[in-house]
């Protein structure tokens, strides 16, 4: 249990902090376009909630597949 509860607080930190870097590097829109910023990023947050839904439906996890990958990738070395 103890060991889950870091790697939950590692994720949720790894996700907070590139949400505080991509907001602080971005700059903002001007008026004119947000508006249509807006909605194609309201289609875009469906289009990522569809996929990650399927994606948590049908496995394996992607840190799974990024572990094997690394490590395929080590014995072809």
């Amino acid at each position: 249990m103890i060991r889950l509860e870091r790697d939950v607080s590692i994720s949720v930190e790894t996700l907070a902090l590139f949400v505080r870097f991509w907001l602080t590097t971005n700059p903002p829109l001007p008026e004119p376009a947000r508006a249509a910023a807006q909605a194609q990023a309201g289609e875009r947050y469906d289009a990522f909630i569809a996929a990650l839904g399927r994606r948590l439906a049908k496995g394996p996890a992607l840190r799974q597949e990024i572990s094997e990958d690394v490590s395929g990738d080590a014995k072809q070395l």
